[in-house]
């Protein structure tokens, strides 16, 4: 508990986890535990109810290494393995996204910068992820970066990725699409506040944006949040600051703990209960083009953002 607000950490996370016999837990036995949790995780893990209506979520923070990506791989895969149908539109010339959802992303493939600069429909770049039944991706290239240069010129240049979203047949309300709807579309953003973020935030309904709990873990993100402001006047009134998601928690500082309680007091129930814990098997995973729900399913992390991913499909979208 801090400043009266419960933080949820791995330890109590893991407390009614399925249980498995460790005592011949040899790497071979571990490795087929892991198969088995990740592939039938489905089974393991009751099926969370499907929005009534695809949310699209901006995951963005312009400050580098707070854990963006890495939280929207891990929070789309964990909502996958819960049940939702979830697409992952990676946003990043770098790529970090698709590596880690295990598609193709060389110069040449399908991509985002189609989609953009040349209007091709999304749902002829979209990739089928190998990580987890229900989860799909539209890939970044290389070619991505030079992207804000040539949608300058363009018409409506901070609309298109918006356009396209709308476009796709899945994404839509059960009213419309019935079961065949993405419940998830999360974009993940370069760490900038230029025309590919800008598009994000003209798309989105909702945004989630990773903090890092360490020393200014609020710097800069005045800045971020004027240009929500300003989006939300001029471009896209019903984008929504919805989540804050505390990342690279360690339990052990009273640092830890004091930044999550200046984020609480900051930004309240936007904040969400659950926090990620500092993890090497998080940060190990996308080595091996995993996220670490695949490559360590019973892991503190992989636990912990089951369990944001949860919690984000309890709340629902807000009005």
């Amino acid at each position: 508990m801090s400043g009266g607000y419960p933080v949820r950490t791995a330890e109590d996370i893991a407390v009614g986890a399925p249980d498995f016999d460790h005592d011949h837990a040899t790497p071979l036995a571990r490795a087929a535990e892991h198969v088995v949790l990740a592939r039938q995780g489905a089974r393991l893990r009751p099926a969370m109810p499907r929005p009534p209506a695809t949310r699209v979520f901006v995951v963005a923070n312009q400050k580098g290494g707070v854990g963006k990506t890495t939280s929207t791989v891990n929070v789309a895969a964990a909502l996958a393995q819960l049940g939702q149908r979830v697409l992952v539109i990676d946003l990043d010339p770098q790529g970090n996204a698709s590596t880690a959802l295990g598609v193709e992303h060389r110069r040449g493939v399908p991509s985002t910068y189609d989609a953009l600069v040349d209007g091709v429909p999304l749902a002829e770049v979209v990739s089928v992820s190998p990580e987890v039944d229900g989860l799909c991706v539209v890939p970044a290239t290389i070619d991505l970066a030079g992207a804000e240069i040539e949608l300058v010129s363009v018409v409506a240049r901070e609309s298109r990725l918006r356009k396209a979203i709308l476009g796709h047949p899945q994404v839509g309300s059960a009213e419309e699409l019935g079961d065949d709807r993405f419940d998830y579309v999360l974009i993940d953003c370069p760490p900038s506040l230029g025309l590919l973020t800008l598009n994000a935030l003209v798309a989105g309904n909702e945004m989630m944006i990773p903090i890092q709990a360490e020393y200014y873990a609020l710097e800069g993100l005045g800045q971020l949040l004027e240009t929500v402001e300003m989006v939300r006047a001029h471009l896209n009134p019903a984008l929504d600051v919805s989540t804050i998601l505390v990342t690279m928690y360690d339990a052990r500082t009273r640092l830890a703990a004091g930044v999550a309680e200046e984020v609480r007091e900051h930004f309240g129930d936007q904040v969400l209960n659950t926090t990620i814990p500092r993890s090497v098997r998080v940060s190990e995973a996308p080595s091996y083009g995993q996220t670490v729900m695949t490559y360590d399913p019973g892991s503190p992390g992989a636990l912990s953002y089951l369990e944001a991913a949860r919690e984000i499909a309890t709340k629902g979208a807000r009005p």
